[in-house]
Order: structure tokens, then C-alpha cells, then sequence
């Protein structure tokens, strides 16, 4: 063995051990990229004035500048830090559905390590104007996102399925795998029944700003991000939520997708709920 391959040897085997993980499943996200856009674009049309020019000074610097910006970017910390990422994971998601979509911090969210909690603990953080800029601006980033991820209703599921990640779907028209399947239902209300709109983000705004806003829950500090994720739940646990066969039909996303328009509504009027109390308490 020469000792110019001798020396590549620990390069080859780096290699090897990313080209590995590039090829392990990755837990499908909240929403996917476009519908963390969506609900941060929201938030901002519902800031103060004077949260709108605190949020400005955070994000200042960022690759962009924006909220829908620095939307996905708790889901990109897999790749960008994975430490990080790691230890933020349980933030993303709380599981109440086999408890009939009741919150019980001691019983859901050991430890603070829940969606709930992760909410309540960065809001605290951003809201506090003697912190470093830099754990503030984090705040905001984890903020965007986790007032996203419970409305999405898998996100505050069930456990035992995972959130709808163990529930194996067939869609027509996309490739299957050799069991039948290509996708799963997580993935289905992250992202594709959204994108089967064919709209862009610009387009699709126009489309949630015509949905009567909800009655919201909650206001300032801390936010009501459990009623949120309880209410997320419900629809999870209402009939048909599952589809019976395993294979998407046409109806299904007739039926569901204007549900999972108005979270998205809702995910924009409490994220600017939290923001304004965050940013720019008592104006």
C-alpha cells in the first residue's frame, strides 16, 4: 500500500460515513419549507409597528432578512448543526392523541422537551431585552417555527404511529415503492396536499388571506401554544382523518386540504400574537 493511499484512507472512510447518512430516512417536517413561509408571512402582515422595527433589528445581517426567511431554519439545523438539532428535536412536536387531545405538561412534555414548552421557554427568551442578541435572534428563528409546527395536526398526534410517519399512503400518480406504497401521511399534510395547489408562495397567500380569520386562543405571555396543539389534535382524531385504505383518494384532499389552509391561517394569527407580546409588550 502506497503511503499517498494510506494517508486518503481516513478522507475515504469520512466520505463513506456521510454518503451513509445522506441515505437514512429523515422524520418528514411541519408543514414543509412552504407552509413555515406561509405562516411566517402571515405573522408579520399581523405585527405592531414597533414589533415589526424589533424583529427588523434582529434579522439584520440574516442571508434574509424576513420571517418567512429564517422560517426553516429549525429544520435545516439537522445539516447546519447537528448538535443543536439534535438536542431541539422533541421541540417540534407533542403527542396528545391517544389522551383524547388533552395537554398534561407532566405526562406530555418531560423535561420541557415538547413543542408546548419550547414555545413558552424561546418566547421568554426573545421577550427578555437584557439577553445577547444573538439568543434572541435564535429565539425568534425557534419561535417562527414551532408556532407552525402545532398547527400541524400531526405534530400534536399520536405517538405510536409517530405522527402519521408510520402510516404508509399510496397518492396516485406518485412512484411506489415495492410495497405498495411511495409516501406516508405525515408527508401528505406536510407538504403535498399543498403543493398539489400548484401554487407559489405569493399566490397562495392571496388564497389564505380570503379565509375568515378563526376565533384565536390566547393572548401575550405565556402563549396558549397547549390550546393550540389541542385543538391541532382534534382533528386528527375526527372520522376519516386516516384514510381507511391506505391510498389517497381525490375527495380526501377536497375534504382536508381547506382544513389545512385555515391552521395555516390560524399559525400566522397566533405566531403575531406571540411576536407582538414578544417584541413589543404593552404597544
Amino acid at each position: 500500500m502506497t503511503a499517498t493511499h494510506t494517508a486518503n484512507a481516513p478522507a475515504r472512510r469520512l466520505l463513506g460515513a456521510a454518503l451513509a447518512l445522506l441515505c437514512l430516512p429523515l422524520p418528514a417536517l411541519a408543514w414543509g419549507p412552504q407552509g413555515h413561509r406561509l405562516v411566517a408571512a402571515l405573522g408579520w402582515e399581523g405585527l405592531t409597528p414597533a414589533a415589526r422595527a424589533e424583529a427588523t433589528a434582529l434579522l439584520a445581517g440574516e442571508p434574509d432578512p424576513t420571517l418567512p426567511g429564517i422560517a426553516n431554519w429549525a429544520d435545516e439545523l439537522r445539516a447546519n448543526d447537528p448538535d443543536l438539532g439534535k438536542r431541539s428535536a422533541k421541540w417540534h412536536y407533542v403527542n396528545l392523541a391517544e389522551d383524547d387531545c388533552h395537554y398534561d405538561a407532566a405526562r406530555d412534555c418531560r423535561n420541557g422537551d415538547c413543542a408546548v414548552a419550547a414555545i413558552a421557554a424561546q418566547s421568554a427568551i426573545l421577550a427578555d431585552r437584557g439577553r445577547p442578541r444573538a439568543e434572541r435572534l435564535q429565539a425568534l428563528k425557534f419561535v417562527v417555527h414551532f408556532v407552525g409546527d402545532v398547527h400541524q395536526p400531526l405534530h400534536a398526534g399520536y405517538a405510536h404511529d409517530k405522527g402519521g410517519n408510520d402510516f404508509q399512503l399510496a397518492i396516485p400518480g406518485q412512484p411506489e415503492r415495492p410495497d405498495g406504497y411511495g409516501s406516508n401521511l405525515h408527508s401528505l399534510w406536510d407538504s403535498s396536499m399543498l403543493s398539489m395547489s400548484k401554487l407559489n408562495d405569493a399566490a397562495y397567500l392571496t388564497r389564505l388571506r380570503k379565509i375568515a380569520v378563526p376565533q384565536v386562543r390566547g393572548a401575550g405571555l405565556p402563549a396558549d401554544a397547549a390550546g393550540w396543539a389541542e385543538d391541532s389534535c382534534k382533528l386528527v382524531l375526527q372520522p376519516g382523518f386516516y384514510p381507511p385504505t391506505h391510498k389517497l383518494d381525490p375527495s380526501y384532499v377536497q375534504t382536508w386540504r381547506p382544513l389545512a389552509e385555515t391552521q395555516l391561517r390560524l399559525g400566522g394569527e397566533h405566531l403575531a400574537q406571540v411576536l407582538n407580546a414578544a417584541l413589543a409588550p404593552g404597544r
